[in-house]
């Protein structure tokens, strides 16, 4: 991390790109919700130092994950609420031991790539199901706000951070289909209240920059296995 290099040309240029566009949907769109800014501010290093296996990425999620879950509670969608307050955040937390137990030959700004076996991926599926399942009752006792999208999310998220925790590519990949659950959402909110809009925006931000780090930890896994 202290390497005058460590960000690339590229990294710079998706940080400041999404930054650029994430500030001009808020003074377009809000104004006066500054935890809204605050978290999608949070949220892009967050995913490009997560994009680099960096264990700091998690931690930066942790502090994402206690803002975007008060921005939910606002519009009642309790199932991104519980799902970050109950969820993400504890699991990010399992998920930054893990980096920082697993360095890449001694190196603590990246982590060293697993391997998902069939037992876990037999293991992840059977469990989201479950998950899955359970929030959708809980959910809807708390009467939700479109039930079904928030239930997906939980999905999508519980996926997301277990691959994560298990260091695996794919769990980029996840959060970028759970971007695309989470921009439906935040276009219905948007449409009673268009402060939304914002929101939108950054997920749609989160969404390209998920796809960057998967595609990075792809060619980190190739550099690693090539190195080993």
């Amino acid at each position: 991390m202290q390497h005058k290099h460590y960000f690339t040309r590229k990294d710079l240029l998706l940080w400041s790109l999404s930054t650029a566009l994430i500030l001009l949907s808020y003074c377009l769109f809000d104004r006066g919700g500054v935890l809204r800014l605050i978290a999608s501010l949070i949220g892009i290093p967050s995913l490009l130092l997560g994009a680099k296996g960096n264990p700091l990425g998690q931690v930066l999620m942790i502090g994402f994950s206690l803002l975007y879950g008060y921005i939910s509670y606002t519009f009642a969608y309790y199932g991104e609420m519980i799902t970050y307050l109950g969820m993400t955040m504890p699991m990010a937390v399992i998920a930054l031991i893990s980096w920082v137990r697993h360095p890449y030959n001694g190196n603590h700004a990246e982590v060293e790539v697993g391997t998902l076996t069939k037992t876990a991926l037999v293991f992840m599926i059977v469990s989201a199901a479950a998950v899955t399942a359970a929030f959708y009752f809980i959910l809807r006792a708390f009467h939700t706000a479109n039930l079904i999208p928030s239930t997906i999310s939980v999905t999508t998220s519980y996926m997301a951070v277990y691959l994560a925790y298990k260091r695996s590519p794919y769990f980029a990949a996840a959060y970028a289909a759970n971007d695309l659950i989470l921009i439906v959402l935040w276009v219905l909110a948007s449409l009673s209240d268009t402060h939304y809009l914002s929101v939108v925006v950054c997920f749609a931000m989160f969404f390209i920059n998920d796809i960057y780090g998967f595609l990075n930890w792809c060619r980190m896994r190739d550099r690693q296995a090539a190195g080993a």
